[in-house]
């Protein structure tokens, strides 16, 4: 079977002096011609070139004759397929994340329409404006959420929340609300995002989530602190039981430098191991909370 492959002559100049050129290049393509630009990227992109200037595509010709690459997933070193998973809920206006504290505020501080009289004809953007306490949506918490004298947003370690190797403990259908420490027990934490599935997530957004939640133990803080986890989140309304005025949960680990993650989502499409978790917040001083875009790849 034939295919389509492109042959062309180029001049390539580069921004810091000195130039290259092609005689009878022959690229494959998908489809039946390819722009000028595409082509050039080509080049760029093949000969890893740096500090590329112009690039002119000279007496270019599609021609039908077999492919010489096999497609990009066969081609040595080629990088293996990953599947990121989204695990926060979507911040939206009038949104209720925890009984007590204000929905989020969202709306223009420069609409599009005001936005026009700023601009060349045919310009225009959209500045928005959000309200909210640091406790919205799916967020993580610093010791200074906690102690005054923890550390804060801003200097939170990055190697603490990007990139980190996650266990999903998936505890859902327990008889109990309570995770203890045998629940967490079965792999080692040392190193590792711990992410407690309760399933609890199911009821976001409805009266059912703000009561009745899954929570973990003190004596499963302790263990996650003791054998090393270096970030531990859970997919319910609260880690602590919110029940009594105490939070031994937060004290524990929030002592320990441990951040907690708060009202994730979509575990379940986690494995149990192997899977690399980030959720960064921006970077604040004195502030020891607030909401992350958590999420997952493998």
């Amino acid at each position: 079977m034939h295919d389509k492959r492109v042959c062309f002559d180029f001049e390539l100049d580069f921004l810091n002096g000195g130039g290259l050129q092609g005689q009878g290049f022959r690229l494959d393509i998908q489809g039946d011609d390819i722009s000028d630009d595409d082509l050039a990227a080509c080049i760029i992109g093949d000969l890893r070139l740096l500090m590329v200037g112009e690039v002119r595509i000279l007496n270019k010709q599609v021609i039908r004759e077999a492919h010489k690459r096999g497609s990009i997933s066969d081609r040595p070193g080629s990088a293996p397929v990953r599947r990121f998973v989204d695990l926060s809920h979507t911040i939206e206006e009038g949104m209720i994340t925890y009984r007590g504290l204000p929905a989020p505020i969202i709306c223009d501080h420069l609409s599009r329409v005001e936005s026009r009289a700023h601009y060349a004809a045919g310009t225009e953007f959209q500045i928005g404006r959000l309200e909210m306490v640091g406790n919205t949506g799916t967020y993580l918490d610093t010791p200074y959420h906690r102690f005054e004298d923890g550390y804060d947003l801003s200097r939170l370690d990055l190697d603490r929340v990007s990139g980190v190797p996650a266990i999903v403990v998936n505890v859902t259908g327990s008889d109990s609300r309570a995770v203890d420490w045998p629940a967490l027990a079965a792999e080692p934490v040392e190193g590792r995002a711990v992410l407690i599935r309760t399933g609890w997530d199911r009821h976001w957004r409805t009266d059912r989530y703000f009561e009745g939640h899954p929570f973990l133990t003190a004596a499963a803080a302790c263990f996650l602190r003791d054998d090393g986890a270096v970030l531990v989140g859970i997919d319910s309304l609260n880690i602590d039981d919110v029940s009594t005025r105490e939070r031994p949960v937060h004290t524990i680990l929030l002592e320990a430098g441990i951040p907690i993650i708060e009202h994730l989502t979509n575990l379940d499409k986690l494995p149990a191991k192997g899977a690399r978790f980030s959720a960064i917040p921006p970077k604040i001083r004195k502030m020891g909370t607030f909401p992350v875009r958590a999420h997952a790849v493998f």
